[in-house]
């Protein structure tokens, strides 16, 4: 398998996320288009990247992730 991937636009990159299959609530850090084929058929996934509130990060399917209520808090001297 040929480790291949590429970012890919999403309306709530940088917004709070709930994963469904978890629960587990955080930050949509990236989504991530990538080759997952093992064999001879091409399989591309798309990955989410969601940073948790203790700073770790993990992937889970993008369509297993849904918008919280909650707005990300700007960081320090941001207008």
């Amino acid at each position: 398998m040929s480790e291949q991937y590429e970012y890919v636009p999403h309306r709530l990159l940088r917004r709070r996320v709930r994963d469904i299959a978890s629960g587990v609530e955080g930050e949509l850090m990236a989504v991530i288009n990538e080759n997952v084929s093992d064999g001879d058929i091409e399989y591309w996934m798309e990955l989410a990247c969601i940073r948790g509130a203790s700073g770790r990060e993990f992937t889970n399917s993008v369509t297993n992730v849904e918008a919280t209520g909650w707005r990300r808090t700007p960081s320090r001297g941001s207008a």
